[in-house]
Formats: structure tokens, C-alpha cells, sequence
């Protein structure tokens, strides 16, 4: 499995940092929805689904986390830790993000408005799905 990360290109002075992101330039997709979790208590993973048609970039705008990819032959773990770095997550892909710090602002662009019917919520349904290959 070939996880993509993106790097954003920071600009910067004696204010401080910004990075701006554009759709098609930095974010492949077009950008329809954003939308983040912060105040998450330890322990807790949130995310335990994947999506039909949905892509994502998760960007861990404060603080760090972890997010599991699992395309249902193998799993990866990929830590988010610098605000200018971006996780892709394409369509047909389990995600699972843990071990939130306490200050974490996880920022996530989806490609699409949300859609309950493109969610896959439970694991053993979305490996039959994805063994199927009937996307």
C-alpha cells in the first residue's frame, strides 16, 4: 500500500507561518467540504469507516495523532505531527485515527458533501466489499 503525504509549502515572517492550500494545486480533488475535531480525550479513536467515493486530506493543524490506513490486505500507521503536512486517503480505504495529543486540531478536506450511503461502518462488511471489487 502506497500512503501519500503531502508537504505544503509554508510561508513565513517575523508574524508567523501560513499555508495556504488550493484545490487542484495542493489538495487533488475539489474541495467540498472541511470540517476538524479538537477536544478529543484520550483513548479515543475516532474515524472506523471507510468511504465508496470520498477522498480526504487529514491535517493535523495542532498538536499530533496517528492515523491507521488499511486498504484490506494491509495496514499502515502514519503519524501526523507538523501542520504543513497532509495524509491522503483515497476512496475504499479504512481509516482510524488514535492517540490524539491533548492540543490536537485535526483538519480534514473531503471531496465530496456528506452522504451517509458512502459510508462503510462496519470492518467486516467493507472487506467483503472491497474483495468484491465491485466499486
Amino acid at each position: 500500500m502506497q500512503v501519500i503525504k503531502y508537504v505544503f509549502q509554508p510561508h513565513g515572517d517575523d508574524r508567523g507561518q501560513l499555508i495556504s492550500l488550493e484545490e487542484f494545486k495542493d489538495i487533488p480533488f475539489r474541495i467540498k467540504r472541511v470540517y476538524y475535531m479538537y477536544e478529543t480525550a484520550k483513548g479515543i479513536v475516532r474515524g472506523k469507516h471507510a468511504h465508496k467515493n470520498l477522498e480526504q486530506i487529514l491535517v493535523c493543524i495542532h498538536g499530533t495523532c496517528k492515523v491507521k490506513l488499511d486498504n484490506g490486505m494491509e495496514a499502515k500507521i502514519v503519524p501526523l505531527e507538523k501542520p504543513y503536512e497532509g495524509l491522503y486517503v483515497s476512496s475504499n480505504m479504512w481509516r482510524e485515527m488514535f492517540d490524539f495529543s491533548s492540543d490536537a486540531v485535526l483538519m480534514v478536506m473531503a471531496s465530496e458533501l456528506y452522504d451517509e450511503n458512502d459510508y462503510i461502518r462496519d470492518y467486516d462488511t467493507f472487506l467483503e466489499y472491497i474483495s468484491t471489487g465491485n466499486f
